[in-house]
């Protein structure tokens, strides 16, 4: 986050790490960068609208167990990415709003289960459940693939940096939102998961979570209060759309920088004058993540996604560490933890992801050498 902040105040432009990397390190290390990005994000994005679907069904459903229809999901997932899609088209102001309006809807809901939980009896269980808040079966090889797995949930805080060119005061600005944007989070979830935890125990929580059902409305089952877990599926169901909402923001930006450096076609890189978003590269985006939503796994998409995250951080933090003294918002040693951890935790996941990420990276470096070879001119 630190080297991230830094990065986007010394240099805000549509990207991210693909430009930071660009103006630090190198263009094939740059590329990379923006096709680990492309490559995790849209998953993420088709796996969020997926959720949305299901949290909404659910929400509205008479049977907490029936199977919805496969083409019910996929038409919901399909028409909340469309509905995203247009009013990200109208520009950053009104699509700053809308986020606002989806991140607030679900910190509340999350504030309010965090309350109800800890004055109905979440906390006084916590001696009750005793040895189950720490499972002695977790080992410290488990917890270093959750802790790579968890990486991309803390992420979101990225998109104010792929943003940078339309933000004011980008020196000032960028730094204090994404540490805010950090602290938040991580108190949000020390919170839930503390009342969650205490609530029913750690290994019901995670026998919830491995069944596909909704871990945190179960928790909410068990408060005295009966509305609760529609507040929950509320807040769920607002926070996939945000989620998807983030990621088509952040996404279309980094596919307009890809644009301008010619490693796509040249078209994704122009922007409309009228609302100052990069048209093209948004419809690519939502072109991607419709099709991403049609055939994605979501077990594997999320893993797949911690590996090329985890990646796209390293190089972030690597950029950082190249920064002149001048330009320096922090010492320059959580650049080096950063980059230290992003790159061991990448390979902490299940070999079979980790071979699968680095046979990705090579298929987009023969597509990259390909793509200049045949089509692209030198970017100016």
């Amino acid at each position: 986050g630190l080297s991230s902040a830094q990065l986007a105040a010394n240099h805000p432009v549509s990207g991210g790490t693909y430009e930071y990397a660009h103006r630090w390190l190198n263009p094939t290390i740059g590329f990379v960068a923006g096709w680990m990005f492309l490559t995790a994000k849209a998953a993420s994005a088709a796996t969020a609208a997926l959720g949305f679907a299901g949290y909404a069904i659910a929400l509205f459903s008479d049977s907490a167990t029936a199977e919805p229809s496969r083409g019910l999901v996929l038409f919901l997932a399909w028409t909340a990415l469309v509905g995203l899609t247009v009013i990200s088209l109208t520009g950053i102001k009104r699509s700053a709003g809308v986020n606002t309006v989806l991140v607030s809807t679900t910190f509340g809901a999350l504030t309010v289960f965090v309350l109800v939980g800890v004055f109905d009896g979440g906390l006084g269980n916590a001696k009750a459940v005793g040895a189950e808040v720490y499972p002695s079966a977790t080992g410290g090889r488990g917890i270093l693939e959750a802790t790579a797995l968890m990486f991309v949930a803390y992420t979101g805080y990225g998109r104010v940096a792929t943003l940078g060119e339309e933000v004011k005061s980008p020196r000032v600005t960028i730094p204090r939102a994404i540490l805010s944007t950090l602290v938040c989070t991580l108190a949000l979830y020390l919170a839930v998961a503390a009342v969650a935890v205490w609530t029913v125990g750690a290994d019901a929580f995670a026998a919830a979570a491995k069944g596909g059902e909704a871990p945190l409305q179960m928790v909410a089952q068990h408060f005295s209060i009966r509305w609760m877990p529609a507040v929950v599926a509320i807040g769920a169901t607002v926070a996939m759309l945000g989620v998807l909402f983030n990621l088509v923001l952040g996404l279309s930006r980094v596919a307009l920088a890809l644009g301008r450096r010619g490693d796509i076609p040249a078209v994704f890189s122009k922007v409309s004058p009228t609302s100052g978003s990069p048209v093209g590269a948004t419809l690519l985006v939502a072109g991607i993540i419709a099709l991403l939503i049609s055939v994605g796994n979501v077990r594997m998409t999320w893993s797949i996604s911690a590996f090329t995250v985890l990646v796209y951080y390293g190089i972030t933090n690597a950029c950082a560490i190249r920064l002149a003294p001048a330009e320096r918002l922090y010492h320059i040693w959580p650049a080096w933890i950063g980059l230290l951890a992003c790159l061991g935790l990448a390979f902490c996941v299940a070999p079979s992801v980790w071979l699968t990420g680095c046979g990705w990276i090579a298929a987009g470096l023969i597509y990259r050498v390909v793509w200049r070879a045949r089509f692209a001119s030198e970017p100016t």
